[in-house]
């Protein structure tokens, strides 16, 4: 793994490197992107470094300083060829007195970079107690708040699943704790929409806009009458779902092959930009 920070290439990612006051260490005050690296090149990185500058300004740290941001990935990728790895751009309100409120001091940005393995062809995923807040200040926000993404996602796992899946406070399908959640009814493709309070997921993006779909807010149980699911997001790219808690699914199915076949097709075409 390599990482620099603040400018600086760090000659090993052990050495102490953010100050113990950092408002993003304290109180979970940052924003972050999670890009996939392809054969060393970054994909759809012109997208993630927009959506990145808007959960900046959502959150109300200082602008995006994107010629520094670039120059932290360049760094990070230069030390090491990644035939496949996850790249991860934080910024974080910076060094500020303990407590809510922030300080004067600039923000932190790191760049880190490190191997990835692919995921499975498919995944099981399971439906959890909590809700997401479609009407909160953090809603289709990313930042490192994600304490609740943690305590959701262990649960998913102690009951044999990969991903935990919200509904939001009116009882709508949401989003998974790092993906977006589309499915299949009556050969129809469809996904929450993002007043859902879903993230604006760079995949989901991608799918709706190469492959097509419909975008429409139902109750989380129409899941039960769909012939297919799959996850969408940066690493998992196009992830068949086969079985949602106890529902069997066909994974994966005609509509989800199309659109794994239509990402293998374009993707290349975003590798670097």
């Amino acid at each position: 793994m390599h990482a620099w920070i603040d400018g600086r290439l760090l000659p090993d990612v052990t050495a102490a490197a953010v100050r113990v006051s950092d408002h993003g260490l304290t109180v979970g005050d940052g924003v972050f992107e999670a890009v996939k690296v392809v054969d060393g090149q970054p994909f759809a990185l012109d997208r993630h470094l927009d959506r990145l500058r808007g959960s900046a300004r959502g959150l109300g740290l200082p602008e995006l300083d994107e010629p520094l941001v670039r120059a932290g990935i360049a760094a990070v990728l230069g030390e090491q060829h990644l035939p496949l790895g996850r790249l991860r751009i934080t910024m974080t309100g910076g060094p500020a007195p303990m407590g809510s409120g922030r300080g004067d001091a600039a923000p932190t940005v790191i760049v880190v970079a490190d191997p990835m393995q692919p995921w499975a062809p498919t995944t099981a995923v399971a439906t959890v107690r909590w809700p997401r807040n479609e009407r909160g200040a953090l809603a289709g926000l990313k930042t490192t708040s994600y304490a609740e993404n943690v305590v959701a996602l262990a649960e998913a796992q102690r009951r044999g699943a990969s991903e935990a899946v919200f509904a939001n406070l009116v009882g709508g399908l949401c989003e998974g704790t790092g993906s977006n959640v589309f499915y299949v009814v009556d050969g129809e493709l469809r996904t929450p929409t993002l007043a859902s309070g879903c993230l604006a997921g760079i995949t989901r993006a991608l799918v709706l806009e190469w492959y097509g779909g419909r975008e429409v807010d139902e109750p989380i149980a129409t899941v039960l009458e769909a012939d297919e699911v799959f996850l969408a997001s940066t690493t998992r790219d196009v992830q068949a779902v086969s079985r949602w808690d106890d529902h069997e699914l066909s994974a994966p199915g005609p509509v989800t092959r199309a659109v794994q076949q239509v990402w293998a097709e374009r993707e290349p075409s975003l590798l670097g930009v």
